[in-house]
């Protein structure tokens, strides 16, 4: 079915997010700020397309549910969709759409997103851009994906981390791995606590340019002469690489976060120049 992926805004979101960690990447700063204030100014909380992708992800990252409780979800999503004001919807991805041909680039839209199928197919459920019968399919197709069982990880409502909890957290890395964080790490604890004030946009930011930054420097380990006489090390260093590119696909967790802390302090202890 013919769909316009540049009036779905999940895909926007999600184009946008792929062409910033390409601009970290590449070094492009000026696109890479171009990319950030049309994200910030369209779709950080509070803004109508956010309230719009809100209902996207609530459908599109839910897993292992009941088959109850995903039919009530969808139906619930619909009902609040149809209190969005489309023109005014319309307008705003008009907005996205000019800055990205004038600012970015139209190579924006033509970035992979992976859950293309399934934003279109809950694009075309809220709008009624479908006939009864081929809607009640798609339906039930979504449905069935949604109640399909989670990978196992670890299940963790997302609340908002007050003062003592912050310091808490601080406290037990610090007593595990030393009387002081590190300036990145400070800033990756930072951001992750702000993370639950914006919807994860600034961690999201964040990560982009301190993954590959971590990246660049344990690959620059693999030179080294105590790693490279090393097999075992060697062995080590790529699972760390390789786990790296696992993080940049998946949403930060605690699990992650302890685990990119650790990276951290393993890049500073190595001693990598630059």
């Amino acid at each position: 079915m013919k769909h316009n992926k540049k009036r779905n805004t999940a895909f926007l979101y999600e184009a946008l997010v792929k062409e910033l960690t390409k601009c970290v990447v590449s070094k492009d700063n000026e696109k890479r700020n171009a990319v950030v204030s049309i994200l910030k100014e369209h779709f950080s909380k509070g803004k109508l397309l956010h309230a719009e992708l809100s209902l996207y992800k609530a459908i599109n990252e839910s897993r292992g549910l009941q088959r109850k409780v995903a039919e009530k979800m969808l139906w619930e999503a619909r009902m609040e969709y149809d209190f969005l004001p489309k023109d005014k919807i319309f307008a705003e991805q008009s907005r996205v759409i000019n800055k990205i041909n004038k600012h970015i680039g139209s190579s924006v839209f033509n970035n992979f997103v992976a859950d293309y199928k399934d934003l279109a197919t809950i694009s075309q459920i809220l709008n009624n851009q479908v006939v009864v019968k081929e809607r009640v399919l798609l339906e039930e197709g979504l449905v069935e994906r949604m109640c399909q069982q989670e990978q196992k990880v670890e299940e963790q409502k997302m609340v908002p981390m007050d003062n003592l909890v912050y310091k808490t957290f601080i406290k037990k890395f610090n007593d595990k791995y030393g009387d002081g964080l590190l300036k990145e790490q400070k800033d990756l604890l930072t951001n992750y606590v702000l993370s639950f004030g914006d919807d994860g946009l600034s961690l999201k930011m964040f990560l982009n340019e301190e993954l590959e930054r971590v990246k660049g420097k344990v690959s620059e380990c693999l030179q080294m002469d105590e790693i490279k006489q090393d097999p075992e090390m060697m062995r080590k260093t790529g699972l760390i690489i390789e786990k790296l590119e696992l993080f940049r696909k998946k949403q930060c967790d605690q699990q992650m976060l302890g685990e990119l802390l650790k990276i951290q302090h393993f890049v500073n202890e190595a001693k990598v120049d630059g």
